[in-house]
């Protein structure tokens, strides 16, 4: 039985006071330095998404434990990028049920450890969810990695039959794969819009698939 949310604020409260951050200090320097970046002046609170999290522990290469809340519980993800696995107290079935949009990050620690994950874990691959944060979660703007006037192409030699693809993004797909494309191009084709278009590419750039140039005449004058 997963904890209310309610019940894991007040033992943090109890215990931290008002002095409670999404961010542990115990993570690495240049994984806290990367996740810092996203936050926003106390002036204009703003969440961290579930999505930059999860990409930073790809990036970085290391273990994260996030606690997100899902509807009125406290959902433990385990983030592994070397097994390429992400863990949670869920039956492999119920990863689709998941509202991927509302999940809404609470705390972020290094690796994985005791606490209210201390029941059978079972893993998703890491690309699948990845894929459907970017497609699904909160987030509908470009990671900073790769936003800018730019243009995109996807890698000949990606392999994404593991992901969930049909119609307009198929298409989109094949065509990303012959030809290098700026976003406002990529926006107008059938079936996308801006935001679809931002959430592919985020999707595909996070399946180290995404070739991002700079100097591709398709990249004068681009605005992302």
């Amino acid at each position: 039985m997963l904890p209310r949310v309610s019940d894991f604020q007040r033992r943090l409260r109890a215990s931290h006071g008002d002095a409670i951050s999404t961010l542990q200090p115990t993570l690495e320097p240049a994984l806290l330095q990367d996740l810092q970046r996203f936050e926003s002046p106390a002036q204009h609170p703003r969440r961290l998404e579930v999505l930059e999290v999860v990409a930073a522990a790809v990036r970085h290469h290391r273990p994260l434990r996030l606690l997100v809340q899902h509807e009125e519980h406290v959902l433990p993800l385990t983030v592994l990028p070397r097994e390429r696995v992400v863990l949670a107290p869920l039956p492999l079935a119920q990863w689709s049920l998941l509202r991927w949009s509302t999940l809404k990050v609470l705390q972020v620690e290094p690796g994985a450890g005791p606490g209210v994950d201390a029941q059978p874990a079972h893993g998703a691959p890491l690309g699948v969810v990845l894929w459907a944060l970017a497609l699904h979660g909160s987030r509908a703007e470009l990671l900073p990695e790769i936003a800018g006037p730019v243009a995109y192409r996807i890698a000949p030699s990606t392999d994404l039959s593991a992901l969930d693809l049909g119609g307009p993004l198929a298409s989109a797909m094949t065509r990303l794969r012959r030809q290098t494309t700026p976003l406002r191009d990529i926006s107008g084709w059938p079936g996308l819009d801006r935001e679809r278009a931002m959430r592919l590419l985020n999707g595909v750039y996070l399946q180290a698939g995404l070739i991002v140039t700079r100097s591709h005449p398709a990249a004068m004058g681009a605005a992302a």
